[in-house]
């Protein structure tokens, strides 16, 4: 479904990427991990078009999106949740949900239709599916921060994608929290099909939910393969020494 080819990105002379490559098979659920500053997350950005790549070819679906907009991106079936919590404060946890149902039937801009009274049923459906539903009036505001990392999800959820990228949901979480998005995860990939690319530091939430698992040293992939292979990788351990290490 994804195919990262010799992708290279570079701030001011520091090289961030400098050699990533990686493969995404559909309706698998894939890692990326890699120790502190290895540029994950500027794989994620480079990926979703908020970064442009210095050179290199990213393909969704077979289709090159090397540079494009990250809406056009969206638009073919890609969607991420952030680092930080990306959502509208101000907004009942309906009301955000519903933001991103209306942008997938591309009605979020038609001014002349009452956006509350539009796509309700499926919006409530997708908070459904997320046990958010009775919170659908209160301010996402108001919510404790595993929820509202639920929330986000679900937002990017509510577009239906193709592909969807977590860049370390877990992060800041209690270990309820976090049992509660390794247990979504699992669900949207075993009972939707989702195909799933995350980065997360938490190695015994990788190898419990990851099928491959891609490492990231210094911008460059270092392997990629199966989670038995990875965790038995040379190159990969030597990578993590000084880290917390593999599970």
């Amino acid at each position: 479904m994804l195919q990262v080819e010799q992708l290279r990105k570079a701030f001011e002379g520091f090289q961030a990427i400098a050699d990533a490559r990686l493969s995404v098979p559909k309706g698998e659920v894939v890692a990326v991990i890699g120790p502190n500053g290895a540029g994950k997350s500027t794989l994620f950005n480079l990926i979703t078009g908020h970064l442009q790549a210095d050179s290199g070819h990213i393909r969704f679906q077979n289709e090159e999106i090397t540079n494009l907009a990250p809406y056009k991106i969206c638009h073919k079936g890609m969607a991420r949740s952030f680092q930080l919590i990306n959502i509208f404060p101000s907004l009942t946890v309906l009301e955000n949900v519903q933001t991103s149902v209306l942008a997938k039937h591309r009605l979020d801009q038609n001014f002349f239709r009452p956006s509350k009274k539009l796509l309700i049923e499926e919006t409530l459906e997708v908070l459904e599916s997320f046990g958010l539903f009775e919170y659908k009036d209160r301010s996402c505001s108001s919510l404790s921060y595993g929820d509202q990392k639920v929330l986000e999800i679900a937002i990017a959820l509510g577009s239906k994608p193709e592909l969807l990228l977590l860049d370390e949901p877990t992060a800041g979480m209690s270990s309820e929290e976090t049992r509660k998005i390794v247990n979504l995860i699992k669900r949207l990939s075993q009972e939707k099909g989702l195909t799933i690319l995350l980065t997360e530091h938490d190695m015994e939430l990788v190898f419990d939910v990851a099928q491959k698992i891609m490492v990231l040293q210094q911008g460059k992939t270092i392997a990629q393969g199966l989670p038995e292979d990875i965790r038995n990788d040379k190159a990969v351990q030597n990578a993590y020494l000084g880290e917390t290490g593999l599970c």
